[in-house]
């Protein structure tokens, strides 16, 4: 499945300066980890964005977000936002913030 290079390229932008960011390809798409713990990514023309159990109903309740689901079985804490969620870059960057909070929360792989 392809995935939005353009959306990719704008997350790339914002997020390549945070020491521990790699990328790697998974879901079909691509996935922004912070030392080895998935942030952010992309699938088809979505953004995902993991925000954690905690802010999960709060960033479900925002608009264009809905549950991140490829199987019929909803990942907690896990969103996908619509590309019109995402259009202007400080939108996506608000997105990106969450993300990227709740993975420094994690231990590194």
């Amino acid at each position: 499945m392809a995935y939005d290079q353009n959306l990719a390229q704008r997350i790339r932008n914002a997020v390549i300066h945070l020491p521990g960011l790699d990328e790697k390809k998974m879901f079909g798409g691509i996935g922004f980890l912070l030392h080895g713990n998935m942030a952010c990514g992309v699938h088809g023309n979505n953004l995902i964005v993991r925000v954690g159990a905690e802010h999960y109903s709060q960033a479900l309740a925002q608009p264009h977000a809905r549950p991140f689901d490829l199987t019929g079985r909803p990942m907690q804490g896990w969103v996908m936002v619509a590309p019109a969620g995402v259009v202007s870059d400080s939108d996506l960057q608000a997105w990106l913030d969450q993300g990227v909070a709740f993975a420094a929360t994690l231990p590194g792989k």
